[in-house]
């Protein structure tokens, strides 16, 4: 199945592919007026569509059924990691993780953080291509960097949500996080900077109502580590899929 990606898709309706979108349709797949090809808007539903304006820069689709649609009990997971001092490990990151399945990722700025500040624009590019890859209808929301101790206040608690902060203090207690996670839950992880967080973030996170976890016994690269998260959340709760 080849899938395309338009935010502004809907049942019944027209909607125009974005340059990107159009170009692969028409030019690379070389699609024409009545081919049909699947559309996904992003948020978990899935259309049957027909092409009835092939354009290279500005391709027309007409909906013409309904696929499939996202169950609103879906859990989700929110990656919370600091951006590493060389990009292209954060490239590989929101690729392997939205292929995984992911519903958020927040750029952390840490004490020890390596990189401070990195452009979202290119992570989305690469989470949307990711997205039709692995033939998922959920775009992830990539949120822009922001310092720890401002956005964790911020966390929503609830019954449906757990909280995890995967730190490196082997002195302190932690759960596995295999053990710790719950199926059926949301979750939001935690994944510090090479140099790990301060012991002023981590008790800031705990006050917060994040629980302390681990991730094995192996010392883990930043991106190897949020993705280590991303993969057992999705081995606990892929029975709900």
């Amino acid at each position: 199945m080849q899938l395309f990606y338009c935010k502004d898709i809907a049942p019944g309706g027209y909607a125009t592919l974005e340059g990107e979108e159009s170009r692969h349709a028409v030019r690379v797949m070389r699609l024409r007026e009545g081919d049909e090809i699947n559309v996904t808007d992003g948020r978990g539903h899935l259309y049957g569509c027909r092409i009835v304006g092939a354009d290279d820069r500005a391709c027309v689709v007409e909906t013409v059924d309904t696929l499939s649609t996202l169950h609103a009990s879906h859990s989700t997971l929110h990656i919370a990691v600091a951006p590493t001092k060389n990009p292209s490990r954060m490239e590989w990151l929101v690729e392997k993780a939205v292929e995984i399945g992911v519903g958020e990722m927040t750029l952390l700025d840490c004490d020890h953080s390596e990189r401070s500040f990195l452009k979202t624009d290119r992570l989305e590019k690469i989470a949307v291509s990711a997205m039709k890859q692995s033939l998922h209808t959920v775009l992830p929301t990539i949120h822009p960097s922001v310092k720890l101790s401002d956005w964790l206040p911020t966390v929503q608690a609830g019954p449906l949500v757990q909280k995890f902060i995967a730190h490196c203090e082997a002195d302190q207690p932690r759960t596995p996080l295999r053990e710790a996670l719950e199926g059926g839950r949301n979750a939001v992880v935690l994944i510090g900077p090479e140099g790990d967080f301060s012991a002023e973030e981590i008790a800031l996170a705990t006050e917060c109502g994040f629980r302390p976890v681990s991730l094995g016994p192996s010392r883990l690269r930043t991106e190897t580590a949020a993705l280590y998260a991303c993969c057992a959340f999705n081995l606990v709760n892929d029975y709900e899929q």
